[in-house]
């Protein structure tokens, strides 16, 4: 007999499939094991074994030439770092390899650890609390003695058969028992009872933290937990002994002192040997008690009523801000980070960079410096001066940090500029409400024409209910407009600090006056020299940040200097003039498109506003008003081109202009069609151009407009006078337009001129209850159809027989309505049968007429 060939595996899961089956077909995935497919299948498992297999050797010859490379000893690779088990290739492609573990031992033990211990510490101390009263004074101090002593003994024990965690989480029992035994003999003792509950915790922290330093010594180290634990309470007792005495000070000095012992032992150098844990310990306690201590200190110098407390809160801040300061200049650099594994060991001369947090520590000491002499002067001045006084601290902090920069503390100076950068802000803000309002509080006079010069600065803005801005705040502005200027000099590629500076003088010198208590013409001069000096240095100035700044500025102040020029009459033509002159003067210099642009169009506000006001001083009402401000927007809009000043800006003011004095002239009839006519022909001139042709739409609506508005100002109510001259118009346009384009529609053509005239003569003739419209009008749509026939026009052909057919109908309904009444009312339903019946008889040849009429009407334009 043959030997029974081995059945064949499925290529796809790897089953055997049973050697009785009559059908050589997988049982689990019904895949056939036998042909072409699973032929091909079973060679591609086959290949991929073998590259999963040269994978494996390339990747162990790799790792021996790594290690021959590079003979360093790296640390062992966290848990879980890797390739991450996945589906097998080969025959058996789509299996798991194994399950996927969530955690690892070590950390399912510590959890397991921590857990017992913490039920440990929960189980004694509600023995303590509960149970301590059910036993006498040998029984009390047996029971803490022996678990004291056992949990601080065992841990040793551990330790040598290396049960590190254990040992950490019996020593941390330890420690609560070493707390509860202080608790206890408060509790037994009555004289420790007398003594002050904050006292004596804080000997009990005191000596608890002494013992526990001891301890971690007697273990050699080999313990995490003990010195960070006892540094964390060695942090207790100075603050709790100086807050049971009662002294704000004394607790604001202690938490500074342990906060300055922190920072020592956390920048100590890298090279000394210090306990797992007590550096970053140190550290974190540092930052929390400086920052208690700091707010402590801060608060005994906001409430100093003298200068010998505030100089002893100073004294407190100063120190905090020496250890933040002495603590970012100490701190280690960082290292350059090389995030590519097999990068290759990091360059020799590549530079080390600074630490994270000493930036923000500087930052800290030099706002904390600020606080503290800021307070020292706070009590020797006024309570205007007062933030003035902070500020010129910091303008020193800021200076010191200036004259620091460079060498290796340019890491501590930085920071200290950012901390002085920040009080600069808070001046600031606190300036900015009320020298906002004094420099736009004149804008309140738009409101105010004419009603008089008042005689100070400070008449012009207390009746309309504003606050005038101190002196205090304009020195606020001048010191951070000093400093601006100082720090854009200093670092010309910075690119804020010019232009704040820009806008700092400029508030300082507008506000400058109202401040002093300067009279209304002096301060309204000082203004508008501002506005020209700001448009000025616009021109002159070659850097396009701080030349547009003061472009800006200066519009700003232009605008507000005119606006508080409207309370006399000579004030505002001298205003209007010299701002003329200065905006002509930045449009005409070639430059800056947006600066020309800005002077371009407050020229012409300037010259509309000096128009407006001339027939206004003069007495004459505002339509007369009305022509001069047109023939400023008029000479704007054709001088744009030939000036070579912004065409566009120019024409747009000029428009402007012209809208302005069709509003001035809205009050009067004749002067608003007269103001419309010449209006329209501005917009025919302007069209004569080869790129404003389409200004004769304009020019045509205009012209229409003011017939329209001169026509109502007679009296006339006929609709023809209103639609005629728009009809001859368009008539006109549609027929040039023909001319240039014959293949131009007749809708788009001569539509909308006969539409103008044609239907609203229908409508008022369909009310007419005379002869003459009706007439005239069915002449003159007869007329309209018989030219769209000849012609083969659409638009008139339709237009004009459908406005005749309607007026025909018109005219007939009448009789029609007298014929309907007198016959029987059997007789419009026998008429409409008899209709049906024709149509419906004569229904393919009516089809046939009703198209070939679509087609000749379909053939016309």
């Amino acid at each position: 007999m043959e030997p029974i060939p081995p059945p064949a595996q499925c290529p796809a899961c790897g089953t055997f499939p049973h050697p009785a089956m009559p059908v050589p077909v997988c049982p689990r995935c019904a895949l056939p094991l036998t042909g072409e497919i699973a032929a091909e299948l079973r060679a591609i498992g086959t290949a991929l074994a073998a590259v999963d297999a040269e994978r494996g050797r390339l990747l162990g010859r790799r790792a021996q030439l790594l290690a021959a490379a590079r003979p360093v000893a790296f640390p062992p690779p966290p848990p879980g770092w890797g390739p991450r088990p996945g589906p097998v290739a080969g025959p058996f492609a789509g299996r798991v390899a194994g399950p996927v573990r969530e955690t690892s031992p070590p950390s399912a033990q510590n959890l397991l650890l921590s857990l017992g211990g913490v039920l440990l510490a929960v189980a004694v101390t509600a023995f303590t609390v509960v149970n301590w009263g059910q036993l006498g004074i040998g029984g009390r101090s047996a029971v803490l003695g022996a678990l004291t002593l056992t949990a601080l003994a065992v841990p040793a024990l551990l330790l040598r058969r290396a049960l590190s965690a254990t040992a950490e989480v019996i020593a941390c029992l330890g420690l609560v028992l070493l707390l509860l035994d202080g608790y206890a003999v408060r509790q037994v003792n009555a004289r420790l009872g007398e003594v002050h509950a904050l006292l004596y915790t804080a000997g009990c922290l005191a000596f608890v933290s002494a013992i526990w330093a001891g301890y971690g010594l007697l273990l050699r180290g080999r313990l995490v937990l003990p010195a960070p634990v006892a540094l964390v309470l060695a942090q207790l007792p100075l603050p709790l002994w100086a807050w049971a005495h009662g002294s704000v000070r004394g607790f604001a000095g202690a938490v500074l002192l342990a906060a300055a012992s922190d920072a020592a032992l956390a920048v100590m150098a890298p090279g000394r040997r210090l306990p797992r844990g007590l550096r970053t310990t140190g550290a974190v306690t540092g930052t929390v008690s400086g920052l208690l201590g700091l707010a402590a200190a801060l608060r005994l110098s906001l409430d100093a009523a003298s200068t010998g407390a505030a100089l002893q809160a100073c004294g407190l801040l100063l120190a905090g801000a020496a250890v933040a300061l002495t603590a970012a200049h100490r701190l280690p650099a960082a290292a350059p980070v090389h995030p590519a594994p097999f990068a290759g060991p990091p360059p020799l001369s590549a530079p080390a960079t600074r630490h994270p947090a000493a930036t923000p520590l500087a930052a800290l000491a030099a706002l904390v410096t600020i606080a503290g002499t800021g307070g020292v002067v706070r009590t020797g001045v006024a309570d205007d001066w007062v933030v003035p006084g902070y500020l010129g601290c910091a303008v020193a902090v800021l200076a010191l940090a200036a004259a620091l920069r460079g060498g290796s503390r340019g890491a501590t100076a930085d920071g200290v500029a950012t901390g002085a950068s920040a009080a600069h802000l808070l001046a600031a803000l606190w300036a900015v409400p009320a020298l906002a309002v004094t420099c736009f509080g004149p804008l309140s006079w738009v409101g105010s024409i004419w009603s008089g010069a008042p005689q100070s600065t400070h008449d012009a803005l207390t009746p309309h209910g504003l606050r005038v801005a101190p002196p205090s705040m304009v020195v606020v502005a001048g010191l951070l407009a000093l400093v601006l200027t100082a720090t854009a000099l200093r670092r010309p590629a910075w690119r804020v600090p010019g232009p704040a500076a820009v806008v700092c003088g400029a508030v300082t010198v507008a506000a400058l006056p109202a401040a002093v208590g300067a009279t209304y013409p002096v301060a309204l001069s000082l203004r508008l020299a501002l506005a020209v000096a700001l448009l000025a240095a616009a021109v002159a100035v070659r850097v396009p940040l701080l030349s547009r700044t003061a472009l800006v500025t200066g519009m700003a102040t232009a605008v507000t200097a005119v606006a508080w020029s409207l309370a006399g009459r000579t004030a505002t033509f001298a205003v209007l003039g010299v701002l003329l002159a200065a905006f002509a003067g930045a449009a005409a210099v070639r430059g800056d498109d947006v600066r020309r642009t800005v002077g371009a169009v407050g020229t012409v506000v300037c010259a509309t506003g000096l128009a407006w006001a001339a027939p206004a001083a003069a007495g004459h009402p505002s339509q007369v008003a009305a022509f001069p401000v047109l023939a400023v927007g008029a000479t704007a809009v054709l001088s744009a081109a030939p000036s070579g000043w912004p065409r566009q800006a120019l024409e747009s003011a000029g428009w402007v202009a012209a809208a302005l004095a069709v509003v001035l002239a809205a009050t009067d009839a004749p002067a608003l069609a007269l103001v419309l006519a010449a209006a329209g022909v501005l917009a025919g001139a302007l069209a004569l151009r080869q790129d404003r042709r389409r200004a004769v739409y304009a020019a045509g609506a205009l012209t229409a407009v003011a017939t329209w508005v001169r026509l109502a100002a007679s009296g006339v109510t006929t609709p023809e006078a209103y639609t005629l001259s728009l009809t001859a118009a368009g008539l006109l346009i549609g027929w040039l337009r023909r001319r240039r384009d014959p293949a131009a529609s007749s809708w788009s053509a001569y539509g909308p001129g006969l539409a103008a005239t044609l239907l609203p003569s229908l409508v008022a003739a369909w009310g007419d209850a005379h002869w003459q419209r009706p007439l005239l009008l069915g002449a003159g749509a007869l007329a309209v159809t018989l030219l769209g026939a000849r012609h083969r026009l659409r638009a008139p052909l339709l237009l004009g027989g459908g406005v005749l057919v309607l007026l025909a109908l018109h005219e007939l309904a009448p009789y029609v309505v007298q014929v309907v009444g007198a016959a029987p009312r059997w007789l419009p339903l026998a008429v409409a049968g008899l209709l049906l019946l024709a149509l419906g008889t004569t229904y393919e040849r009516r089809l046939r007429d009703v198209r070939r009429v679509r087609e000749v009407i379909g053939r016309m334009h």
